[in-house]
């Protein structure tokens, strides 16, 4: 039964890490990391992302300015452009080892050890990549939270909200700590595989001595 199953559950932890570093990729360029509603002007909501800020106006139309300086830039928005690079390459990277470490993969069928530790490199990178993406939306968020509950900030002065982006992070490092931890699952499971797997063919020869004695006359 576990020879059946796993193919499924490494399948399904690659399925599941694609998803989550195509969301992860997808947080990195959205402008809505932030946004802002003007009392003064509800027709207009602006946002703020890790490239750009973008004003979107009631008929539809929307404009976008990207940030002049790096260095000018907060810090959380300077780090999360790091981590979220970093989290995009090691996502990239592990699909890849992952997916020639798969058992439907014809390449490398004799090559059991190597295929286990590609699938467990490319199980640790999702790890790393769903962490490293849940860092900075999380620190972003954080900062957010402070910047509007800040006392010292005059009521008049319109405050940050939470973005879409952030929601799309976290589950997009949700997804890639769930697809790493699927593949490191079936390589625990892998431990048993062979001895049953002999077992199983030792039985069937066994079976088949027997019915050629029963058979003869």
């Amino acid at each position: 039964m576990a020879l059946v199953y796993q193919p499924v559950m490494q399948l399904s932890g690659i399925l599941v890490s694609l998803l989550g570093w195509v969301l992860s990729c997808l947080t990195t360029y959205l402008p809505q990391w932030k946004n802002l509603n003007l009392e003064l002007n509800e027709l207009e909501i602006w946002t703020m992302g890790l490239w750009q800020a973008c004003v979107v106006q009631e008929e539809g139309g929307m404009q976008c300015k990207d940030f002049d300086s790096f260095l000018a830039l907060p810090p959380e928005l300077r780090i999360s452009r790091i981590l979220m690079f970093f989290s995009n390459g090691s996502g990239l990277l592990g699909l890849l080892l992952s997916g020639f470490g798969l058992d439907c993969l014809k390449i490398g069928e004799r090559q059991q050890e190597q295929k286990k530790r590609l699938l467990l490199f490319g199980g640790m990178l999702f790890w790393i990549s769903g962490i490293t993406a849940i860092v900075p939306v999380s620190w972003v968020a954080h900062s957010t939270v402070q910047e509007f509950w800040d006392e010292n900030i005059p009521d008049i002065v319109p405050r940050w909200d939470f973005g879409e982006a952030l929601f799309v992070g976290w589950l997009a490092g949700f997804c890639l700590i769930l697809g790493g931890s699927l593949l490191n699952c079936t390589i625990c499971s892998t431990e048993v595989h062979p001895s049953s797997l002999r077992y199983a063919v030792a039985e069937q020869q066994d079976q088949c001595q027997r019915l050629e004695t029963e058979t003869r006359p």
